[in-house]
């Protein structure tokens, strides 16, 4: 006879053969619970966290987050959604692989949420995963609390059947929007009325007008155009955190907005205490329907579901401007906004990035003229704008209008076509006219093409001929010029382009003007070629962003930036992730630096955007404006489509929509292969020299790697060893990132800087913003120091006696631009240098550089040599001797000597309880039996040793790419015992302690030898274990609060490690323990220094305690603990932490930082080793 198990497996199988994997009709309005065979129900524990597990628990009457709704994805498929969180069930994107399923913003496009219900014939269900194939499952004993999982399917287990039963609490998550009639929640609408896009510049009256401007050869500087009226200013301001209570009839001319208060344009309003604040990296603010704009419970948009700022302001036009066509532009707006002019409505826009233009002719009049705009927040848009940043809201850039003729020259188009040999350039120009007026016109455009000096090299005519009434010709034209300057990022050349715009009678209409280089990029052997130059890019990542004021950049910051990158020898920048502000491509041509322009577009919280049709317009609409607004700035070497959006038939097409307007090459990581490279972030050197190897017939660029959060960059060198030296097709790439992307809060002090989660914003990302080279305020840290030494365009070598060998890896830079300074250091301390031009060397050459000053070096020392090419001119970047490149080379080491002090005194030993102490005039040193550690270190009367504590065993360090909570140790002394010497003058001292940190054991062994004249030798012992995986191994002390001077030999001046250390050279370095903290935005370990000889600890009047190495050891000192540090949230609040007393480490060994905030770890030659002892010994001695 069949058993029940058999006839339950035959009914499985036939119900499989005969296809009855059937969908089920559920109501997504309908409150399930789902019920293990056991009685257990699927519970998210009320936890609104995104990556929260999800666990069966006991069935309780009434409890909300037992409950679920199950809303249709298509296909037979469901989400399994919470309505008390709105957060559904995902397999953590884990694919095939068993593992606990999480809960995630809803996202009903998302296979990693799509579950295929499938009903069994004893009732049960099986929930599987699109995306896997898995089950929806639980480990076999089914326990209450168990996390839940998605498991290989086997439909015959238990653990993967499941009961759908329906719940009589009505808790219904707000259904999935399927309809709107807001533009703002359109995909397809995204410009009403608005004009296309073209290149930046703007019309003068005439050409005397345009030459006597100030912004004629600088266009960052505001012009003073008759045709130009900048509406930047104070403008009349309402804020609502929702559409429904927003002002419907402000736009109205006869509305009052007497009352209203004041906003500046540009500006966000959450800098002005207008909304929340939000930073987050890839989940959405807002809930993930796209295109809709819905709130999220648990976020920030459930309180402000989308903010609404009403802008109005009032102004006059100049009289001459009658008769003239008249624009408004705006240069970026987050995130949609509609226009008015005087109560009629003029258009939208979405691109929050992009500038919008709208012809406003028919709307204006003399005089008085009232403008309003509508900005949302959150617009189908924000599906588009998923970065790594602040979301902040507003007109962030600049308004302005301008007139033009009723004959106008629409846009200009400059490109050039370099001879092979290089001694001939055809500047081709495209001018775009176009007829505003009722009736045809005949008109030409006059071109001019000046050098530097304003000299006129050619000059020439296109003519339109007849055209006609509304519309637009492009007049092609071109001339030639012999020996041209060429455009670099190391020569900067830029000619001017002057169009004039002329009528029948050959009167000139209007005027502008362009800024353009000359220079040939071609892509030959996968490497990239400027001016027939083999170019790497060493760059950065930079988001738009001000401490105080948002996204709305001021032009002194930008400037700041810019003369950051050029004097830390990054050459290129990576817009990340949008076009920035207009004005900054023309700093960037007159500094210069590569560009890879990226367009305003990432879906990164929802790729399937890239794959879905009705998204296709918006996607090429970003790319084309960007393309076509940079079109003519030879610093743009690169055009990037967007970011972290996958790959799909979306970005196909925007690609051939730029290749149609501009021939320059395409970059996007998400989907190499519709690139013109190969793109990657983030991988280990390994994985980068397996991609490089890989027979691809592309160039290969890191858009993002060496994530800069907190105390990092490590191992940045041997990153670009490979790179420059040992790469097939590598190009360079882009470290992440430039800026810290910390903000004020309105009204406190400016030097406090703040990060996600501290605006009380949901959900958010915590310090992840917080990745810069520079603090917000542009502080220089220690990691940007390394980034120029690594990145620098000279290296040097040892040649022999009395030589050094100097190579040029400058593109186009000749030796002889630069000095070369030498500085001799004996023990760190300068005695002897020069200064002195260097010879003439063109790009690759190698020179050899005799240096006079490399005899009577004594044996009794140590001998560095300092190097350091200078500039040997003024440039626009930098002065006369501004430093580019550094090296040194130990010329001599010294001679090691035992010391063996002569010792006049004999020691006292006292004992009293468990404490022994060892005098001698002005000398007592004690040590606590009991605990094996010395207590007291007493020179004169004054204790060097705060609060007996004495060296103990330091492991613990936390930095952002290596966060770990502090563990309280467990401290064994395992022996302890002490030896007066035979002649009673010195004694020995010896403690054997372990350590045990979590399941991690660390014994080690200290023994000391004090001798009567105050000094103390300390040998250390710690071994390492099967199982270690601390960061670091050494002794920590706590010393005498007056012990605030510090004084080293080792290197400096700057904070280093083991792994970033290449710009800190060995050197005698003064400072303060307080100005030995660094300023990071989540205060984390830090101070470090290297291979030190020997550091001195004293007070104002010199006297205090000086340690010398053996060999060498690393130290720190610091007001805090690095528990301390990690306790405390901001690097503002150290204040709050501060000791007294100084917290000094003595490090036997540290790993060392990585990368491991995004990317990989320390090399494994920079970690501390497994199974290993590891020693090292100093000397403590009295400064009197």
């Amino acid at each position: 006879m069949l058993n029940f198990k058999h006839l339950f497996l035959v009914s499985v199988a036939l119900w499989s053969a005969v296809g009855m994997v059937r969908a089920q009709e559920f109501d997504p309005k309908q409150s399930y619970e789902i019920h293990t065979q056991n009685g257990l129900v699927l519970d998210n524990q009320e936890s609104l966290d995104l990556g929260g597990k999800i666990f069966i628990s006991k069935k309780e009457p009434h409890k909300e987050s037992q409950v679920w709704n199950l809303i249709p994805c298509g296909d037979g498929c469901y989400s399994i959604v919470s309505p008390l969180t709105e957060l559904g069930i995902d397999n953590s994107g884990n694919g095939s692989k068993e593992c606990p399923v999480i809960q995630w913003d809803p996202n009903k496009e998302n296979p990693n949420q799509q579950w295929r219900i499938t009903a069994l014939p004893n009732g049960n269900y099986l929930f599987t995963c699109v995306a896997s194939g898995y089950n929806l499952g639980f480990p076999d004993a089914g326990l209450v609390a168990e996390p839940v999982y998605q498991l290989k399917p086997d439909a015959q287990k238990i653990s993967q059947q499941w009961k759908i039963v329906k719940s009589n609490l009505k808790v219904v998550a707000e259904a999935f929007k399927t309809r709107s009639d807001n533009d703002w929640e359109n995909e397809r609408i995204f410009a009403v009325n608005k004009e296309e896009g073209r290149s930046t510049f703007v019309p003068f009256a005439d050409t005397e007008e345009m030459k006597s401007d100030p912004s004629y050869t600088r266009p960052w500087i505001r012009n003073q155009s008759s045709r130009y009226l900048l509406l930047n200013g104070d403008w009349k301001f309402h804020w609502v955190k929702q559409p429904s209570e927003r002002p419907v009839d402000f736009y109205k001319p006869g509305y009052d907005v007497s009352a209203w208060k004041e906003i500046p344009v540009p500006s966000n309003w959450e800098m002005l205490g207008y909304g929340t604040p939000i930073y987050t990296n890839i989940t959405y603010p807002i809930r993930n329907n796209p295109p809709f704009i819905q709130g999220q419970r648990g976020y920030t948009v459930e309180k402000e579901p989308n903010a609404v700022g009403s802008y109005r302001r009032e102004f006059s036009l100049p009289a001459d401007w009658k008769n003239k066509e008249v624009f408004i532009h705006f240069d970026g707006v987050y995130s949609a906004m509609y226009l008015w002019i005087n109560g009629k409505k003029v258009g939208y826009s979405q691109g929050a990035n992009n500038d919008a233009e709208f012809n406003i002719t028919q709307y204006v009049k003399p005089g008085k003229n009232i403008l309003a705009v509508e900005v949302y927040r959150w617009s189908d848009g924000s599906y588009l704008e998923d970065q790594d940043m602040f979301r902040l809201s507003g007109i962030h850039r600049d308004v302005y209008l301008v007139a033009t003729p009723k004959l106008r020259l629409r846009d200009v188009h400059l490109t050039s076509v370099i001879s092979d040999r290089f001694d001939k350039a055809d500047l081709c120009v495209k001018a775009d006219v176009k007829n505003y007026g009722k009736s045809a016109v005949n008109a030409s455009v006059r071109i001019a093409l000046l050098d530097a000096g304003g000299k006129t090299l050619r000059t020439f005519t296109t003519a339109a001929g007849n055209l006609a009434a509304g519309k637009e010709i492009c007049l092609p034209a071109k001339a030639s010029i012999r020996d041209p300057q060429l455009w670099s990022a190391e020569t900067p050349y830029l000619y001017t382009v002057n169009l004039e715009l002329l009528d029948a009678s050959g009167k000139v209409l209007e005027a502008t003007t362009q800024q353009y280089g000359f220079r040939k990029i071609e892509i030959r052997d996968n490497k990239v070629y400027i001016n027939d130059a083999l170019v790497l890019f060493k760059g950065a990542n930079r988001h738009d962003i001000h401490p105080r004021f948002g996204k709305a950049v001021p032009v002194e910051s930008m400037i700041e930036d810019i003369l950051l990158f050029k004097r830390f020898n990054l050459n290129t920048i990576r817009t990340s992730h949008y076009p920035n502000d207009p004005k900054m491509y023309a700093l960037f041509d007159y500094y210069g630096l590569y560009v890879m322009d990226e367009a305003d577009l990432e879906c990164h919280g929802n790729m399937m955007l890239t794959k879905r049709e009705s998204w296709k317009e918006a996607f090429v609409d970003r790319v084309v404006r960007m393309v076509e607004r940079d079109k003519n700035h030879p610093s743009v070497i690169f055009w990037s489509m967007g970011n972290e959006s996958g790959g799909g038939p979306n970005f196909e097409a925007a690609y051939q929509a730029a290749r149609e307007i501009d021939g320059r090459f395409i970059h996007y990581e998400g989907m190499n292969d519709v690139a013109d490279m190969d793109s990657r972030m983030y991988p280990s050197i390994e994985s980068m020299i397996a991609q490089d190897n890989e027979p691809r017939n592309k160039p290969f660029f890191l858009c993002e790697y060496a994530h800069a959060m907190g105390n990092a960059v490590g191992n940045l060198e041997e990153y670009w060893d490979y790179i420059a030296n040992q790469s097939k097709r590598m190009i360079g790439g882009c470290i992440w990132d430039w800026v810290d992307q910390g903000i004020n809060k309105p009204g406190e002090a400016p030097d406090r800087y703040y990060f996600g989660g501290s605006f009380g914003d949901r959900p958010n990302d915590n310090d992840f913003c917080c990745n810069g080279l520079v603090t917000p305020d542009r502080r220089v840290t220690p990691k940007l120091w390394e980034v120029k030494k690594v990145y620098q365009y000279m290296t040097f070598e040892e040649v022999g006696e009395n030589n050094v060998g100097l190579r040029n890896h400058y593109s186009f830079l000749n030796m002889r631009h630069f000095n070369l300074r030498y500085v001799i250091l004996k023990d760190g301390v300068p005695v002897a240098e020069e200064e002195f031009g260097l010879p003439d060397g063109k790009p690759g050459e190698h020179r050899t550089i005799h240096i006079p000053y490399l005899r009577h070096l004594t044996e009794d020392a140590d001998y560095h040599i300092n190097l350091e090419v200078k500039l040997k001119h003024d440039c626009v970047w930098a002065k006369a001797g501004h430093v580019v490149a550094t090296e040194q080379f130990l010329l001599r080491e010294r001679k090691q000597k035992t010391e063996v002090p002569e010792l006049s005194a004999s020691l006292q030993v006292v004992e009293e309880r468990q404490y022994i102490r060892f005098r001698a005039p002005g000398t007592e040193i004690s040590f606590d039996s009991k605990t094996g550690m010395m207590i007291g270190l007493r020179y004169d009367g004054q204790n060097m040793i705060h609060g007996q504590q004495g060296p103990a065993l330091n492991w613990y360090r936390s930095i952002s790419n290596d966060p770990r909570e502090w563990i309280q140790p467990v401290v064994a002394l395992r022996g302890f015992d002490w030896k007066l010497a035979e002649d009673g003058k010195s004694a020995s001292v010896q403690s054997q302690i372990e350590v045990k940190v979590g399941q991690v054991n660390i014994p080690y062994t200290v023994k000391y030898h004090v001798y009567s004249n105050g000094r103390v030798d300390v040998v250390a012992d710690f071994t390492t274990e099967s199982n270690f995986e601390l960061p670091r191994l050494g002794l920590q002390m706590f010393l005498n609060p007056s012990l605030e001077q510090v004084e080293w030999y080792g290197r400096g001046p700057m904070e280093n490690y083991r792994d970033r250390k290449n710009a800190a050279y060995m050197g005698r370095y003064k400072t303060t323990v307080t100005d030995m903290a660094e300023h990071y935005a989540r205060a984390q370990t830090m101070g470090g220094r290297t291979d030190t000889h020997w550091l001195a600890l004293t007070d104002g009047q010199g006297k205090g305690l000086r340690i010398t190495a053996t060999d060498t050891l690393d130290f720190s000192a610091q007001h805090y603990t690095d528990k301390d540090l990690w306790q405390v949230k901001y690097g503002h609040d150290l204040s709050d932490i501060h000791r007294a007393e100084v917290v000094l480490n003595l490090d036997c060994i540290q790993r060392g930082l990585g990368n491991a905030s995004c990317g990989p770890g320390p090399r494994p030659h920079y970690e501390i080793q497994k199974d290993t002892v590891y020693s090292y010994s100093f000397r403590m001695e009295p400064l009197r």
